[in-house]
């Protein structure tokens, strides 16, 4: 129950637990809620804050569970039938990542290929196989191997000392003489040029980047690093950030070696020649080690979400993995379920709660056809202001538990 509590306890904060924190902030601005407040941002770019744990802990929630459902499916059908499993469920995934980006809404290029759940659904694919085919020993080789080898390539492989982002762009193409492409940039307004077919916008950026010829390594600022460079010459359609996607290709590496620490966890939570006590132990001095580990690499290859750095697995991995230890004392050990119940609700159908909150525009949009307009403006009037904020954000995240809650009494589950 522990795995489900945790997965429902991490998409509580996505569905609208950030916005009830925001909330409150806005109504009263102390210590404590500018803190949570800021805690429930993503860091810009270096650094490491609470929200920064919400995506990399479900892709090693991904990993745990991995173990529990596939190890069966191993014992009573055999590998062959286990690797087609994930075969099928990681393409479908994917294929559900594309609708939720909005898939063919648009004319292409505007199509998003890598987002949230496409990197889920790449993790799971490969760290399901890899799981499938090696032993645990070969999985911590092929593990360290990955953040290893992305480390090597994002610190010692050169390009071209030219920053894609759009102010960066914008003062290069004012320099060459573009003023039209520089305007473009510089005006927040205009759409995002990789996702225009023959954007003249992304064809002046194109000229530009190629005829930069100097040369670094080892950068790793925001559009000036190996990552974000490959995704604007090699990934097609959108790109989330411009040039260069988050959820790019070759920072799903790292994203893989992720899910294999979830792996690791869930191969700790089955393992029956430990106690209990001992596998709480394990977890959460694991992920005191990793987390220390990273931070200390992060003197080198900085901790950042948005490349998914090697540093970044091992800090958010560790802090999994004590998020974890507690959930499994609490819940499975000490059997103190009262009072995640909700959780497990939402954590047994976190991809349905999901996609349903995007087909929505949010729990909280719904909420405001209850409690919005006028009755937004009462609260805010006649007991203080920002409590309209506050109550539609609470009236979202209780229409979302009841929805889960609804869809677990029936046994209806979205199971990709």
């Amino acid at each position: 129950m522990s795995l489900d509590a945790l997965r429902g306890f991490d998409m509580f904060w996505i569905i609208g637990a950030d916005a009830l924190v925001s909330a409150l902030n806005r109504m009263s601005q102390t210590g404590p809620t500018k803190f949570l407040a800021r805690q429930l941002e993503h860091a810009d770019w270096e650094g490491f804050r609470f929200y920064d744990l919400i995506f990399p802990l479900f892709v090693f929630m991904v990993g745990a569970s991995i173990v529990f459902s596939l190890t069966k499916t191993i014992a009573e059908s055999g590998r062959g039938v286990a690797i087609q499993r994930v075969i099928r469920r990681g393409v479908l995934l994917y294929l559900v990542g594309l609708f939720y980006s909005g898939g063919f809404s648009g004319p292409w290029p505007e199509l998003r290929l890598m987002g949230v759940l496409n990197r889920i659904a790449l993790a799971y694919l490969f760290g399901g196989l890899l799981f499938c085919l090696f032993k645990p020993r070969t999985l911590v080789a092929i593990c360290a191997g990955l953040l290893v080898s992305y480390w090597a390539i994002m610190t010692f492989l050169p390009i071209r000392n030219f920053q894609l982002t759009r102010e960066a762009v914008a003062q290069v193409a004012q320099n060459a003489g573009d003023t039209q492409t520089s305007d473009y940039y510089r005006n927040a307004t205009s759409p995002n040029p990789s996702g225009v077919l023959n954007s003249p916008a992304w064809q002046a950026t194109e000229r530009l980047f190629f005829a930069t010829t100097n040369r670094v390594s080892g950068q790793f600022g925001k559009g000036l690093n190996v990552a974000d460079h490959f995704d604007f010459q090699h990934l097609p359609g959108r790109k989330h950030d411009t040039f260069f996607d988050p959820e790019g290709f070759l920072s799903t590496i790292p994203a893989i070696a992720t899910c294999l620490l979830g792996v690791f966890a869930g191969q700790l939570l089955r393992n029956r020649n430990l106690a209990d006590l001992q596998k709480v132990g394990w977890l959460i001095g694991a992920g005191v080690l990793a987390a220390g580990i990273g931070w200390l690499w992060n003197f080198q290859f900085p901790v950042i979400k948005k490349i998914w750095t090697s540093s970044y697995v091992l800090v958010a991995g560790g802090y999994s993995a004590m998020l974890l230890g507690l959930f499994y004392l609490v819940v499975d050990v000490w059997k103190k379920q009262w009072w995640c119940q909700p959780f497990v609700w939402m954590g047994m159908n976190s991809i349905t709660i999901y996609l349903t909150k995007n087909i929505l525009g949010g729990f909280g949009k719904l909420a405001g056809r209850f409690v919005g307009g006028d009755v937004k403006a009462f609260f805010d009037t006649h007991v203080a202001t920002g409590f309209g904020d506050l109550m539609i954000s609470i009236v979202g995240l209780l229409l979302a538990f009841w929805f889960v809650h609804f869809l677990y009494k029936r046994k209806i589950f979205l199971r990709i």
